[in-house]
């Protein structure tokens, strides 16, 4: 009787519009928070003074969280957006995680090694939470990835300090291509999880005059101006 009771009430809702469970809805992708740079993590900003993570050409964020970092990465890019931990400053032999944007509008966190100035796809991937939005002409995304790892040659441990490298640029059918910039900007010294700063670089735009060679070249023209022509 339970039975067919049970088979009564399922064809009467497929003849009713009986309401059956749906699916919890997505969680929307949180905004990155600006407000906790040099604070509760750290930050590089590219681009415009003043700029956010919803403004700047590049926008990196990293903290602990237990045995895991957190990074958050944007770019104003519909293809990817990247970082890379170098034992120097030149591109080759890099550990890169990258979020790229596909075709489907997805944004994948994907693991890729630097051979030379070829990126080449690593399966090991070491994200994991990995979240990541297309809004705006902007690609942006969120993942962890444990601090300690074993001794892999693609992956490196979070614990040590490294140059950080930033790039973003287009893709072809989910695939990354060339860069944006022909020199992406680079982390002037080493960086290390265990300390949050805040640290703003400006984008070409906004750096012509602050450049050591213009500094001295407003010098020499400051002082020509003053002595006067002979």
């Amino acid at each position: 009787i339970l039975v067919l009771e049970f088979y009564l009430v399922m064809i009467y809702s497929d003849y009713t519009g009986y309401p059956f469970p749906t699916a919890p809805p997505v969680d929307p992708f949180a905004k990155i928070r600006v407000d906790d740079c040099g604070k509760t993590k750290g930050c590089f900003r590219y681009g415009k003074p003043g700029c956010n993570a919803e403004t700047c050409d590049y926008f990196l964020s990293y903290r602990r969280i237990g045995a895991d970092v957190e990074f958050e990465l944007s770019a104003d890019t519909d293809g990817w957006v990247a970082v890379g931990f170098s034992s120097d400053k030149k591109m080759g032999g890099d550990d890169v995680m990258a979020c790229v944007h596909d075709d489907n509008g997805r944004v994948r966190i994907q693991h890729f090694y630097n051979v030379g100035q070829w990126a080449k796809e690593i399966q090991r991937n070491p994200a994991r939470d990995e979240e990541g939005v297309f809004e705006n002409n902007r690609v942006t995304c969120r993942f962890k990835r444990p601090v300690y790892v074993p001794r892999e040659e693609t992956i490196v441990d979070l614990h040590l300090s490294w140059y950080y490298l930033f790039a973003w640029g287009p893709a072809i059918q989910g695939s990354i291509t060339r860069h944006d910039i022909d020199s992406p900007p680079v982390s002037e010294r080493v960086v290390s999880i265990y300390k949050y700063e805040d640290i703003f670089m400006p984008s070409a735009a906004y750096q012509t005059f602050s450049s050591p060679f213009c500094l001295l070249l407003i010098v020499a023209l400051t002082f020509y101006l003053l002595m006067g022509t002979p």
